[in-house]
């Protein structure tokens, strides 16, 4: 399935290199589709929302290196206070891990509804395109 030409309607959240700093308010993604199909995003707009999920999946994982070290953090030293402050730092990490792996798994999950819902928009727009060349042409 090609990815159509044209900037996507949605407009991504928040940009921390804007200018404006406020963050985004409620509201639609993008400007209303016409109803059919049950659509309420075009096609391009679900293009841009597959990668940001994706992208926003990939990031956790990233981060996962990171709290994977903080969960096997060992004690700087061989005193009481290090060995409990590194089994409490150890636990944290083990809580960020955990968070994190359910943070990707949302956000490979909410990909895949998008690039099934382009499935059925391009399934819908196929029966359009055949109903249409279906009809005579000129008015009788």
């Amino acid at each position: 399935m090609a990815v159509p030409e044209g900037t996507p309607v949605y407009q991504p959240g928040f940009d921390p290199g804007s200018v404006c700093k406020a963050p985004p308010t409620g509201g639609s993604y993008g400007t209303p589709v016409a109803e059919g199909a049950g659509f309420k995003y075009d096609e391009a707009t679900l293009h841009e929302l597959v990668k940001e999920w994706s992208d926003l999946a990939t990031e956790y994982r990233r981060d996962l290196t990171h709290a994977e070290n903080i969960a096997t953090a060992q004690p700087p030293g061989l005193e009481y206070a290090s060995g409990d402050n590194a089994l409490l730092t150890r636990k944290s990490g083990e809580a960020l891990v955990k968070a994190l792996n359910e943070r990707v798994a949302y956000c490979e999950n909410m990909a895949k509804k998008y690039v099934t819902a382009l499935g059925k928009y391009a399934t819908a727009e196929d029966h359009a395109r055949i109903a249409i060349k279906q009809q005579s042409e000129g008015l009788t």
